[in-house]
C-alpha cells in the first residue's frame, strides 16, 4: 500500500510559503490506518515498550493506537496548561521566540521503555524538548518515531543519539 496517495498537500497553510502535508485523508481511510499502526510497530515487538509518548496534539492519534499494538501505556505530552496534575515542563527554541511542552511528573519511571511519536518530524525543536523530560523522568527512550519526515528542515539533527525512524519522507 502506497501511503503517500493518502498524504494531501494544501499549499500556503497556515501561513504563505508552507506546503502543510494533512494526514485527514489517511485516518479516513481504515486500511491505511491499520498499515501505519503495523509498519511502526513491527519492529519494536520484540522490545517491550511499557509506555508510547504522543506529542500534542497529532502525535495522539497513532500514538494511542501504537500504545495498543504494543500492548503499552500512552503518556501525553502536552502545551502549557493543559495537563490537570503536577507537571515537568522543557523550552525549546522556535524561529522567533521559544515555546513548552510538559508531562505530568508520575508519567513515567526509570523502568520505562519508551517510543516517542509524533505525526511530523519537521524542525526537531520539539522532538528534542520531548527527549529532555523523558530524560528528566528516568524514561530509557528506546525510539522516536514519524509518520512523516520533512528532510528540508534537518529535524534529525536535533535527536541525534536516539534511534528515530519516519515512514514518509518529503
Amino acid at each position: 500500500m502506497k501511503l503517500e496517495k493518502y498524504i494531501r498537500t494544501v499549499n500556503d497553510f497556515p501561513k504563505k510559503g508552507i506546503s502543510y502535508k494533512d494526514i485527514t485523508p489517511l485516518l479516513q481511510d481504515a486500511s491505511a490506518t491499520k498499515q501505519v499502526v503495523k509498519k511502526l510497530a513491527e519492529p519494536l515487538k520484540k522490545e517491550r515498550i511499557t509506555k508510547v509518548v504522543g506529542i500534542e496534539s497529532r502525535g495522539f492519534l497513532f500514538g494511542m493506537l501504537l500504545a495498543s499494538e504494543l500492548n503499552a501505556g500512552f503518556t501525553p505530552i502536552r502545551k502549557p496548561g493543559k495537563l490537570p496534575f503536577n507537571v515537568v515542563s522543557q523550552s525549546y527554541d522556535l524561529e522567533y521566540g521559544t515555546d513548552q511542552i510538559e508531562i505530568h511528573r508520575d508519567a513515567l519511571n526509570m523502568s520505562d521503555k519508551v517510543v516517542i511519536h509524533d505525526d511530523v518530524l519537521a524542525t526537531g525543536g520539539t522532538a528534542q524538548a520531548a527527549c529532555k523530560l523523558i530524560n528528566k523522568l528516568g524514561g530509557n527512550i528506546i525510539e522516536l518515531n514519524f509518520l512523516i519526515e520533512l528532510d528540508d528542515l534537518k529535524g534529525k539533527e536535533k535527536i541525534i543519539g536516539y534511534p528515530y525512524r519516519s515512514l514518509l519522507n518529503y
